[in-house]
């Protein structure tokens, strides 16, 4: 089996303390807010409204938008709130809000979906809501209907989970390993795609060990251990490291016949087919130098995130900051109100000398950045140019291109906050096109 190191990337620490934390359920909070934009695309419309009685499954939001995925109740209760609600990154989403009863009755309308063709098989995965479980939140029904004309001969199931302290992914192979060859099999026939590859890290021998006794009783499916190096979960460098394509810019893996999917996306689709429920459950890894006891949980959508560390056993410290997603590419919360969605894999709380951000200094053009970038891009150019709002300048150097990976940040010796600037030019570039920019 082919194995490549992809350029750049960063020896990150690892801290994967919850690596041996078998997945505890949460509790059903006293209530939840589920966001009616989970998923990268279009919001979705909310079909419920105060006063409104709902059940587990339940469709709360859906759209006819192509880029999206519909929202589903994660509890059952009683609406008591539908308003929009500020979110991190500054944007305020439609949300609602359900005082939970307790009983956890399923909806009448969920059972395990009929399908003869690919088409329906697409069809039934948009109806589970499922979206990119390793962080993205891209729809999965459209991961899984490549344009037409590209033909697909592999499925790679990404299990490198290279972010420091996250083991959810982990965690679904040592206790679901079924479920994932499951998962596999179902895609496979449903698809027609004959050859399929899992790749691990490494550092990860455990869930090498597990995942190829399980794959050993299908001659399609091979496991590659991986070379631990962030960021060998990035789709592009794990298809480089595990088939030798090399995925040109601003094209999709299905250019080159891949879909990628992430280990706990294969392994819920395994568990949607048997019993039609969708996606309304999600599993957590918390950790953080300020939390008290580090662990994995499987946790209701629309929980808040002080529920969250509340069942964990609450806070050593008061926390100086709280990322959901892991510290290379998570985001900052503002607020522990905010709710836990489809593709959060892991909340992290962080004391004072952890949070601080290191004052930056001035370029000293050393070139570490770029040495860094996975992608082959000029960070301290991107970073320049979207300071000066320089649209040409940032399409002219791919800024695109970019997986905000955070590896020219982490290389960078002047400590300059480089992911901050190239996303701020991606947005500029955005808003550029949108208005009838080239």
């Amino acid at each position: 089996m082919f194995k490549s190191m992809f350029k750049g990337g960063v020896n990150a620490p690892h801290f994967k303390r919850t690596q041996d934390c078998e997945t505890v359920r949460m509790k059903v909070p006293e209530k939840v807010v589920i966001p009616m934009l989970q998923h990268i695309g279009a919001p979705c419309e909310p079909s419920v409204q105060k006063g409104d009685e709902v059940k587990v499954g339940q469709i709360l939001g859906n759209t006819e938008k192509f880029v999206s995925a519909p929202v589903h109740s994660s509890v059952s209760g009683t609406v008591t709130d539908v308003s929009p609600r500020l979110y991190a990154g500054g944007v305020y989403i439609t949300s609602v809000e359900i005082k939970t009863d307790g009983k956890q009755e399923v909806d009448k309308s969920i059972e395990p979906p009929k399908y003869s063709t690919s088409e329906e098989f697409i069809g039934a995965i948009r109806k589970s809501g499922l979206v990119g479980l390793g962080g993205a939140g891209f729809p999965a029904h459209i991961k899984l209907s490549p344009p037409q004309g590209k033909k697909i001969d592999t499925l790679i199931i990404n299990a490198a989970e290279c972010e420091p302290f996250i083991t959810s992914d982990y965690r679904e192979i040592i206790e679901n390993s079924w479920n994932v060859l499951n998962g596999i099999n179902i895609v496979m026939e449903a698809l027609k795609i004959n050859n399929v590859i899992i790749g691990i890290e490494d550092n990860k021998p455990q869930a090498i060990k597990e995942m190829t006794n399980v794959a050993s009783k299908s001659d399609k499916v091979n496991v590659v251990k991986l070379k631990s190096r962030y960021p060998q979960g990035a789709e592009k460098m794990l298809i480089y490291a595990t088939t030798g394509r090399k995925v040109p810019s601003g094209k999709l893996p299905s250019d080159v016949g891949v879909i990628v999917m992430n280990v706990n996306s294969i392994s819920f689709i395994s568990e949607y087919i048997k019993t039609g429920m969708p996606l309304i459950k999600k599993r957590v890894t918390v950790d953080g130098t300020a939390v008290n006891n580090p662990s994995n949980l499987e946790v209701l959508i629309g929980t808040s995130l002080s529920d969250v560390f509340e069942f964990n056993g609450g806070f050593k410290v008061p926390p100086v900051k709280v990322l959901m997603g892991g510290p290379m590419m998570g985001i900052a919360q503002f607020s522990l109100e905010t709710s836990v969605l489809k593709h959060t894999n892991a909340l992290l709380a962080f004391e004072e000398k952890e949070a601080v951000l290191p004052k930056s200094s001035a370029c000293i053009r050393c070139g570490r950045c770029v040495k860094a970038c996975p992608m082959n891009l000029l960070p301290l150019y991107l970073n320049t140019n979207a300071l000066k709002e320089n649209i040409e300048e940032l399409k002219k150097y791919h800024v695109n291109d970019c997986i905000e990976c955070g590896s020219c940040s982490y290389a960078c010796p002047a400590k300059i906050h480089l992911v901050q600037s190239i996303r701020l030019g991606k947005t500029q570039v955005r808003q550029a096109t949108s208005k009838g920019g080239k």
